[in-house]
């Protein structure tokens, strides 16, 4: 019996040194073993270490057409109907003999027209128009042509949007608001509206377009008396955290935020135009412009900064008449502002190419080849090599230098 108890004894024993035993080795060799241990995890972690790209490739739609960007995007703006009519041959002669290489499409202009037929049953069936029958056409043309094309597309000023959707707009009395010229604006409050005009720009970047321009991203001019006035919905800003001003600030920036993001598989420039005087002040309160927020948001940065739409302005009385040095001036404000940006879009302003009579009772300063090279020696002396010219019926002024 004692024998027995002694054998159970001695193998409890054994148990007991055979847990014990593994912890005491490991104690005894910890130093050793963790530096075994810390090689073996280096190793395996090497092993495991990828040198992977910044952005993973992502589809990118492809047009099947082929344009190189110019050095310097030098360009005129185009209508609707004199891209699809006997305007434009005399367009492209105009660029194919200078130093111009751009055209500036109206793909959806000022009173939200298509300037083309939509296919049915797309949201633009009602509002196209046929002054560009074919657009691919055209594009193919351009392409030959080895001429630089750009989408314009007008987003919240659009009568025909906001008499289909009131609900869209801004109304008064149960009525759309209209300004004193009889347009109509809808809201940059509603997503519903940022959708309908991106989804456009998708269109216009299939058919070959290789930028897309934003015009008119703002609210109607002098918004900030009249934000208690008219009835609109604030969409998903009605509970935001800040002042009226910031709201409207807050909705447009995220506009164009939400565009270069939904067109960045499209291989297409972002632009927006804006208000020159933008780039003066911190912001626009009325209209919701932040010249600095744009720019941060976009590819192309395009200043309307026509000497005929400022007001006594840089110390300068009556910059009409004087476009060398409000350009000049402008120019400089712009830079700084451009600079302080992590990464600054190019510039490429809009300049003058047209009379502004309404601003004169007697004779009309007259804007030819003078002004206009004055107005683009001026971006260039600053350092700006890229610009637009602005005539409303595509008349522009003949024997310009354009590289002066």
């Amino acid at each position: 019996m004692e024998n027995k108890q002694l054998k159970i004894l001695s193998l409890i024993g054994i148990l007991l040194l055979s847990f014990i035993s593994p912890s005491l080795a490991h104690a005894e060799g910890e130093e050793e073993s963790g530096q075994k241990a810390q090689f073996h995890t280096e190793r395996k972690m090497a092993k495991k270490t990828l040198d992977l790209p910044d952005r993973v490739p992502r589809f990118v739609y492809d047009s099947g057409l082929d344009f190189t960007y110019p050095d310097a995007v030098r360009g005129v703006y185009v209508t609707g109907p004199s891209a699809g009519g006997s305007r434009f041959e005399k367009l492209v002669n105009l660029i194919q003999t200078t130093d111009l290489n751009s055209m500036v499409i109206d793909i959806k202009e000022d009173a939200g027209i298509i300037t083309y037929q939509p296919e049915e049953g797309t949201p633009y069936e009602d509002v196209g128009t046929n002054y560009i029958k074919d657009p691919r056409k055209l594009l193919e043309t351009l392409e030959k042509e080895e001429i630089y094309p750009i989408a314009r597309i007008v987003v919240f000023k659009d009568s025909k949007l906001a008499e289909k959707r009131p609900d869209l707009s801004f109304t008064e009395n149960g009525k759309v608001w209209k300004n004193g010229k009889g347009e109509a604006f809808v809201s940059p409050f509603q997503k519903e509206v940022w959708k309908y005009n991106v989804e456009l720009a998708k269109k216009a970047a299939e058919m070959g377009f290789q930028e897309i321009q934003f015009d008119y991203v703002r609210f109607p001019e002098g918004f900030e008396r009249r934000d208690d006035i008219l009835s609109y919905d604030e969409g998903d800003y009605a509970d935001f955290e800040g002042d009226n001003v910031q709201k409207r600030v807050t909705a447009v920036t995220d506009f164009v935020e939400y565009a270069r993001s939904e067109l960045s598989n499209y291989d297409v420039d972002v632009s927006v135009d804006i208000f020159g005087y933008s780039a003066t002040i911190p912001e626009a309160p009325g209209i919701g412009q932040n010249f600095s927020k744009i720019a941060s948001n976009v590819d192309v940065i395009s200043s309307m900064i026509y000497p005929s739409h400022w007001t006594s302005y840089f110390g300068i009385p009556f910059p009409d008449k004087e476009p060398y040095k409000l350009v000049s001036e402008y120019a400089k404000v712009e830079n700084e502002v451009l600079g302080k940006l992590e990464d600054p879009p190019t510039s490429r302003p809009w300049i003058q190419d047209f009379e502004a009579p309404w601003l004169y009772s007697g004779p009309t300063k007259q804007y030819g080849k003078a002004e206009v090279e004055a107005q683009i020696r001026a971006l260039n002396e600053n350092g700006i090599n890229e610009f637009l010219l602005w005539n409303a019926g595509n008349s522009y002024t003949e024997n310009v230098d354009y590289t002066p």
